[in-house]
């Protein structure tokens, strides 16, 4: 009987949008599950639910993508039923635990395929981190969704390795497969007639000839992307154009305190655009925002977003795309070609340990983790500027380069494409296990809290140095830092007041460098040694404000 090559793990909520907390991984697993659905040909599912009523509505799923196959349903009673299957699909990097039941049942019964969302939370680097440790084998496999999330899984990996052969003497690891797979999407989503696009904009009173900028996704500015790059790039490119310009915000707030910090910001940092903000979780204001718009933008400055979907949707609504040169979105965009990728910066690599140290020790949670780190990464405001500059200016420009992605988008990112790597990797996990033989043998940092500018280094275009030069944005000294004073205030800022220099520190930065550009060997001797670090890193942050720039 012709079944699916792969068992499903499922849980509910790892395969839904309908949520009100909605996650790029929720996304990604609905998804994922239509894929299942559209793609796949058998005559029989098999199911590891995680609760009794997840069986349930998985059933229910499938009959509403017009599948009625049997669904066979494996328990922790039948756990040995994946020997007939030969894989569990997992949606997410922890493997451990599966390997380990697996092995009441030989470690050759079947293979194990888990995926990266996430890589930044304690619960996600412990899952890596445990690989080392747990009897997963050669014929498993954890999928990466990009280079840089590989690179991360990599240094985690590292990190418990080194940890390990400094207090047993370990020599010899086994590790699964790390194969890099993007996610895929449904790309007819994402086609909308003229018609529509006319009556979306009539219906978010948008006049025809504005430019409209939209963002997707979740509206967190300290566990997304910061907003006010995006807020000051728009507010100067509109009046370097002199066109209308609307920002739609398409996605939704964790509570009231962040929507009104967002509002707060874009009435102070682009007075110029006009902001609409739609709830995304409602699929008509989805749609509504898609089909209304010209350009795409998203810079996330954040070691949480791991692969970045929404870019891909944006090609496959033909939209030409502005975005921070971050992680996934470094194999998804090409740079000149479907849109602009802006550079970012982050620190040097030993100067998180601080913040991988609160983040152990339960000082901070996973929000501040990310926020603190996120406060101290920068996105180049004037490039992002430059960058929606020319594509305002040029209709031609944007149909070039959102043809340009919409092609890309079909060919590499549609599911048709991607879930026909997954059953690849499937089949050749099962070669693997087939030919291979069992393996039977099975630091001075805490593994799995890896610090965050070494860990995620590669994520950003630069990284600030000692040789680094650097020169005020605003030559006018009072004019700086009566800007820093305005901007320090806002609660999207001030939130990571105890990781920052104080105002005096600031001052003193400023008053150097308005006599011109400075390298930052020579900035950092104005304050005592034990402040050096927090002063050299708290650069990016300055860099990240638009207040000083790299020369």
């Amino acid at each position: 009987m012709l079944q699916i090559n792969s068992a499903i793990f499922y849980q509910s909520d790892a395969y839904s949008i309908s949520q009100n907390k909605l996650m790029g991984r929720n996304a990604a697993g609905e998804s994922f599950l239509r894929a299942i659905f559209k793609y796949t040909k058998c005559k029989k599912f098999y199911v590891y639910p995680f609760g009794e009523s997840d069986i349930n509505t998985f059933q229910s799923k499938a009959k509403l993508h017009n599948r009625f196959e049997p669904i066979e349903k494996i328990s922790p009673h039948s756990f040995d039923k994946l020997h007939e299957v030969g894989n569990l699909f997992i949606p997410g990097p922890g493997l451990g635990e599966f390997a380990f039941k697996r092995g009441f049942f030989g470690h050759k019964s079947w293979s194990l395929c888990g995926i990266t969302h996430t890589t930044s939370s304690s619960r996600a680097m412990d899952s890596i981190s445990d690989l080392i440790t747990s009897p997963v084998q050669p014929w498993d496999a954890l999928i990466c969704t990009s280079n840089c999330v590989k690179n991360h899984v990599l240094e985690t990996i590292n990190s418990k390795a080194e940890f390990l052969k400094d207090r047993l003497g370990i020599s010899r690891i086994v590790l699964p497969e790390l194969p890099v797979i993007p996610l895929g999407i449904h790309t007819s989503d994402f086609s909308f007639t003229d018609s529509q696009k006319i009556s979306s904009r009539e219906s978010l009173k948008i006049n025809k000839n504005s430019i409209v900028v939209l963002y997707a996704g979740r509206l967190s500015f300290h566990a997304k992307a910061h907003p006010l790059a995006m807020y000051q790039a728009l507010e100067l490119a509109s009046k370097h154009t002199a066109k209308s310009v609307v920002l739609v915000e398409c996605g939704w707030h964790s509570n009231q305190a962040i929507a009104n910090s967002f509002l707060e910001a874009a009435q102070r940092f682009c007075p110029s655009i006009k902001v609409i903000h739609l709830d995304g979780r409602q699929s008509n204001n989805r749609t509504l925002a898609w089909s209304s718009a010209d350009i795409f933008c998203s810079l996330p400055d954040n070691i949480q977003e791991t692969f970045g979907i929404v870019p891909i949707e944006a090609m496959a609504a033909g939209l030409p795309v502005v975005v921070s040169d971050w992680d996934g979105y470094k194999d998804t965009v090409r740079d000149q070609v479907d849109g602009f990728r802006i550079p970012t910066l982050i620190p040097e690599a030993d100067l998180g340990s601080d913040l991988a140290q609160r983040y152990a020790l339960d000082i901070d949670n996973y929000d501040m983790y990310c926020g603190h780190t996120s406060s101290l990464i920068s996105v180049d405001v004037l490039a992002a500027s430059n960058a929606f500059v020319k594509l305002m200016n040029s209709s031609s420009l944007r149909m070039q380069m959102g043809q340009s992605g919409l092609k890309r988008a079909k060919q590499i990112y549609d599911w048709a494409i991607i879930y026909k790597k997954y059953e690849d990797l499937w089949n050749q996990l099962k070669i693997l296990r087939q030919e291979s033989q069992p393996i039977s043998n099975y630091s001075k940092s805490w593994p799995g809290r890896t610090n965050p500018f070494q860990g995620f280094s590669s994520y950003a275009t630069n990284h600030l140095s000692l040789n680094s030069t650097l020169s005020l944005v605003d030559s006018q000294l009072n004019n700086s830092f009566e800007r820093f004073v305005d901007i320090k205030n806002l609660k999207m800022v001030s939130f990571a007041n105890n990781i920052l220099p104080n105002q005096e520190e600031v001052k003193c930065l400023f008053l150097n460098l308005s006599k011109g550009p400075m390298k930052v060997s020579d900035l950092l001797l104005a304050f005592k040694v034990s402040r050096r670090p927090l002063i050299f890193r708290s650069l990016v942050w300055l860099v990240k404000l638009n207040l000083i720039k790299l020369v």
